[in-house]
């Protein structure tokens, strides 16, 4: 049965994040209210909401407070406690259900449901003892990535096992933890899958991604894959976002292997930082897609009207808290520029982004890498004034 909430009513949105701040703004526009709660005030997603609730997600009164005052709620990030996103399914329609985030922010539960349901992915134990992440290094092979089972992204609570640190990670180890095998990928990509509440799910194109230390840097979209690989990318999407029962995004990281194989990396259910391109060069953003499914809305289109590049804008930019000179993407007609309102930049941190719209996509490529460039020689010369 579909739960329809109407342009007019309140959405509720937990999480105050950039990607919240692009659902409000695609909830907006269509006529929507916004309620954020979040822990820190002044956030990105509440400085464009109608309400921003500040306080923990142990502050029970508070809470309630908040669902009372909104009509439906979602997220935009995974470290919400599956147990508040329950009880307050008890009181108001929730999208995603409480399930799906108890499955994905845990990366042992992520890759047992993989597992479970027979998708390709990276071999891995799970592990929680020394002794028993010795005996998971002799069976896996080194080298290996060693990653905490909560609160992990962007590089964080990952390290990677050789044998010359073999000895030093064992003695300094907590689980519990995944072990995962060395991967010689060729590339990343990623598909973001939007699913309803009547079951219908209806993929973004393939989105091909390159990272630096572990952050992304930039998507390519449409990716640059043969046609078989961006169809079981694809068909792999859906498949789990028919059996995690989505409502709403889902997000599939994928690894193709240096030798053709692709391999399902991370899930995430919520908008994604290489869906953000969707914003500028689709019909529908994902951001709006993710209202329309929570809302029992009918989907957009996510078809892509022009290939485009989106470049990540980190804190690296920001040198002793001055704004950058954002001349280079300005002054390109077919860039689109956003920053996310936060007021410290800080060293891998995400401040905003742009995206590059081109007809051909290898124009749009060398454009978006050529303005990457001129950003950051800008900020050498900066720094290199500023000694």
């Amino acid at each position: 049965m579909s739960v329809l909430t109407p342009p007019g009513s309140t959405v509720g949105l937990l999480g105050g994040g950039q990607l919240g701040r692009m659902f409000g703004i695609a909830a907006r526009r269509m006529g929507y209210r916004v309620h954020t709660y979040e822990p820190a005030p002044d956030s990105p997603a509440g400085q464009i909401s109608d309400r921003e609730f500040t306080g923990s997600y142990q502050d029970r009164d508070l809470l309630k407070e908040f669902v009372a005052s909104v009509d439906v709620i979602t997220f935009e990030f995974e470290n919400i406690p599956a147990a508040v996103v329950e009880e307050l399914a008890s009181q108001r329609p929730v999208f995603p259900r409480a399930e799906v985030l108890h499955i994905c922010q845990n990366r042992a539960r992520e890759k047992r449901f993989l597992q479970a349901g027979g998708y390709p992915h990276v071999p891995f134990a799970l592990v929680e003892t020394p002794a028993e992440l010795d005996r998971a290094v002799e069976r896996i092979g080194l080298p290996a990535v060693l990653k905490t089972a909560d609160f992990g992204y962007d590089g964080k609570g990952q390290v990677k096992v050789t044998p010359e640190n073999r000895s030093e990670v064992l003695q300094a180890f907590s689980g519990p933890a995944i072990l995962e095998a060395w991967i010689d990928f060729d590339r990343e990509l990623s598909v973001v899958c939007a699913r309803d509440q009547r079951g219908r799910a209806l993929p973004f194109p393939v989105a091909e991604n390159h990272h630096a230390r572990h952050i992304l840097d930039h998507t390519i979209a449409p990716g640059r894959f043969a046609p078989q690989v961006i169809s079981q990318a694809l068909a792999i999407a859906e498949a789990i976002s028919h059996d995690l029962d989505v409502v709403g995004l889902l997000a599939v990281e994928y690894f193709l292997t240096a030798d053709g194989r692709l391999l399902v990396n991370e899930l995430a259910p919520r908008p994604h930082n290489s869906g953000h391109f969707t914003f500028d060069a689709c019909v529908t953003s994902q951001f709006e897609q993710q209202l329309r499914a929570v809302c029992g809305l009918p989907f957009g289109s996510p078809a892509l009207r022009s290939p485009a590049v989106m470049v990540n804008l980190l804190g690296d930019l920001w040198i002793e808290g001055r704004m950058p000179d954002w001349h280079p993407v300005l002054s390109e007609p077919n860039t689109k520029f956003h920053l996310y309102g936060k007021s410290e930049g800080r060293p891998g941190r995400k401040m905003g982004h742009f995206c590059v719209l081109d007809d051909n996509i290898e124009t749009a490529v060398s454009t978006a890498l050529r303005i990457k460039k001129e950003l950051h020689d800008a900020h050498s010369a900066l720094a290199f004034s500023a000694v």
